[in-house]
């Protein structure tokens, strides 16, 4: 028995925030809000996905940041991402190199850390 792929990552959000998660998901990373499935709609939060990009916001009671673990998306202009998210208010900011990848993080408007790669060719 193997795991085959990751399905989604949640990441957890205060209640009542959904428009500033679609404004930094949707509108600044672009990645499409799709609808919950009716049964879960209740809880609020959002979802959204691009092909097997999944990032689920769920709604946490006592909410706190995830400010070390998180999720790394890769991207193919990190530049050009970075200069948006800045001109937006949402600092970003580098950490050790890593062997192949440019790399920034940046925290989400709830405080939850996301690390933003693009790959370099040698």
């Amino acid at each position: 028995m193997i795991i085959l792929k990751l399905d989604h990552v949640q990441l957890a959000m205060p209640a009542g925030e959904e428009p500033a998660a679609r404004s930094f998901y949707d509108g600044l990373l672009g990645i499409p809000e799709v609808p919950k499935p009716s049964q879960l709609a209740s809880r609020g939060g959002c979802w959204f996905e691009n092909g097997s990009v999944k990032v689920h916001l769920g709604v946490e009671p006592g909410f706190q940041p995830a400010r070390k673990a998180h999720p790394a998306f890769i991207v193919d202009d990190l530049d050009a991402l970075t200069t948006l998210l800045e001109a937006n208010g949402f600092l970003t900011s580098e950490d050790q190199p890593l062997d192949g990848y440019a790399r920034r993080y940046v925290y989400d408007p709830f405080g939850n850390r996301i690390e933003l790669m693009q790959v370099i060719l040698l």
